[in-house]
């Protein structure tokens, strides 16, 4: 893909935390709830800085909090054809991403009756203002609603980026803790397999979000540029990226992710022990080999095992080999791509609008860090980086647009060859899901309005 390395520029005002690297170990093993509930992340339809190449996620200087086991309790039980769990408890770690400027809060976020699990994000920013901005709200534990107020500001506005259930569930519940806040989303809001209104969850009186609006209250100090793609099947994939000036930090929901060697601590322990153990999913998956019936010792080796089992299901749904995940896991980790399923089933679909979308984001935006709402955040990323994981664009368009900087193309174009490789056995069955979901109209066959 043909895009600009971005050059090293004067540094924030605002103070960051040290980069590490991901292949150190870190506590996130021993985080996370002792509840085994699981449930379906469901969507309706579906060290660096300057010039390295390596990208980095940033740690936290001894900022992470929680206010202890009380006050994790969240009953919920819907989603379709899952419930989205877990279905009692969630354990909330708030993060400060930028010292008194972003705070990450993280929860679990399950799949399925499975040991699958990954995090869900809600970002919030402090605004000039005084208030609090908060996007992609999270469920509203007892314990999630004391680490928001623990900031000392008040919620000023509360911001549903997309038309995904797994972030939408949880607004109009978030909303209600917070009465005096605004609430804004994303265009074209809709649901499956019943296209109910926002009302129906919970979220009412809400301003809907136009794409780079400087009439939003927010505008001087966070852009927005808005993804409405045209119906890739049962429903329009809708995104909104923001970008918050001051910190020059871009957020996205589902664009891009970034997956860490090793776990996020929200998810537990016990989890990763189950997902380590050599089940269904492995005999099916394990081309054949015998699978040994062993049992699983609580060991760093075990739990790396499930983080590695885990990611590969959700970023593939059947993965070609669980039994050794070790190859596809590296394969996949520690580099900015866009997800598997998000660019088969939606972005292939579109990729006009999506070229569009993100050569707008590169052109206008300076950002040098990404925060979404899944896996690892906040990455330090150049413009070139993202672009780069968007390169299978290039050879579904066969032509590079003239408005994309032309600076250090090589180079990106080489990175975004290796952002946007994945590894054709594990491609399979999502390919054929594709292929399924076309043949039976689910899915549209067609590229920005063209046969492919």
């Amino acid at each position: 893909m043909v895009a600009t390395i971005a050059a090293s520029s004067p540094k924030s005002t605002l103070p960051v935390q040290t980069p590490v690297s991901l292949r150190e170990p870190n506590s996130s093993f021993f985080g996370g709830s002792q509840l085994k509930a699981l449930s379906l992340q469901l969507k309706p339809s579906r060290n660096r800085t300057g010039l390295h190449v390596r990208l980095a996620v940033v740690a936290s200087a001894g900022t992470t909090s929680t206010t202890g086991g009380g006050g994790r309790f969240y009953l919920n039980f819907t989603g379709f054809p899952f419930p989205l769990g877990p279905f009692l408890n969630r354990r909330t770690i708030r993060t400060e991403a930028i010292k008194d400027s972003i705070w990450l809060f993280e929860q679990e976020q399950a799949l399925g009756f499975s040991s699958v699990s990954t995090n869900i994000r809600m970002t919030v920013i402090k605004l000039k203002s005084g208030g609090l901005w908060v996007h992609a709200p999270i469920a509203p534990t007892k314990e999630c609603i004391q680490l928001v107020k623990e900031l000392g500001a008040p919620v000023e506005y509360i911001v549903l980026p997309t038309f995904a259930y797994e972030h939408k569930i949880f607004v109009g519940p978030f909303s209600r803790k917070f009465p005096r806040a605004q609430i804004w989303v994303a265009p074209r809001q809709w649901s499956w397999p019943l296209n109910l209104p926002l009302e129906f969850f919970g979220i009412f009186r809400a301003k809907t979000i136009r794409d780079s609006d400087l009439s939003t209250p927010w505008a001087n100090e966070i852009e927005q540029k808005v993804l409405s793609s045209p119906e890739v099947g049962i429903g329009p994939y809708v995104e909104v990226a923001f970008y918050h000036k001051r910190s020059r930090t871009l957020l996205v929901t589902d664009a891009v992710i970034f997956v860490p060697k090793q776990p996020p601590e929200c998810i537990s322990k016990e989890l990763l022990l189950a997902s380590a153990k050599n089940g269904l999913a492995v005999r099916l998956l394990s081309k054949g080999r015998e699978v040994p019936e062993e049992p699983v010792i609580d060991n760093k080796m075990n739990l790396q095992k499930g983080w590695e089992r885990m990611v590969l299901q959700i970023l593939f749904l059947g993965p070609s080999n669980l039994l050794e995940p070790k190859a596809s896991f590296a394969q996949m980790s520690q580099k900015l791509i866009v997800s598997p399923i998000v660019k088969t089933l939606v972005f292939c679909k579109v990729p006009e609008k999506v070229r569009d979308w993100i050569d707008s984001i590169a052109r206008d935006w300076r950002f040098k860090r990404v925060i979404p709402a899944h896996f690892a955040a906040p990455i330090n990323a150049s413009r070139s980086e993202f672009l780069a994981a968007f390169a299978f664009l290039d050879e579904l368009l066969g032509e590079r647009y003239i408005t994309r900087p032309s600076l250090s193309a090589l180079f990106a174009s080489f990175l975004g060859k290796a952002a946007s490789y994945f590894p054709p056995d594990d491609m399979k069955t999502l390919s054929s899901l594709d292929q399924f979901l076309v043949s039976v109209g689910a899915v549209k066959k067609t590229v920005s309005g063209r046969k492919r």
